[in-house]
């Protein structure tokens, strides 16, 4: 990613059309039974597959670590993104991309 994760830009209000809004989120979430299976280069490719969601429902990862079982990251959104919709975009496409690479952590 090229961020060191405790370097965060200046909180900056981000402004709309009749609105000013500044939203960020935490999100953990957790490998089934937590398992370690984000390692061995499977780290590397869930940071990028999710820095490619990002782009494309355009919202923006501040903050992202991967560890070997668990993710955490530090989300900045527009207010018409429903979190939980966004969680559900996320870790589906992120789960699915992951099984049809590697099918074996199924």
């Amino acid at each position: 990613m090229g961020k060191d994760i405790f370097t965060i830009r200046e909180n900056t209000l981000s402004y709309g059309r009749g609105y000013v809004y500044f939203l960020q989120y935490h999100l953990v979430w957790c490998t089934k039974y937590r398992k370690k299976v984000l390692t061995d280069g499977l780290d590397t490719e869930c940071r990028e597959m999710l820095q490619k969601l990002a782009e494309e429902y355009r919202f923006q990862i501040l903050a992202m670590e991967v560890m070997p079982d668990h993710i955490h990251l530090l989300v900045d959104c527009k207010p018409q993104f429903f979190i939980s919709d966004m969680i559900k975009i996320m870790k589906g496409n992120l789960a699915r991309q992951m099984f049809l690479v590697h099918p074996e952590l199924k």
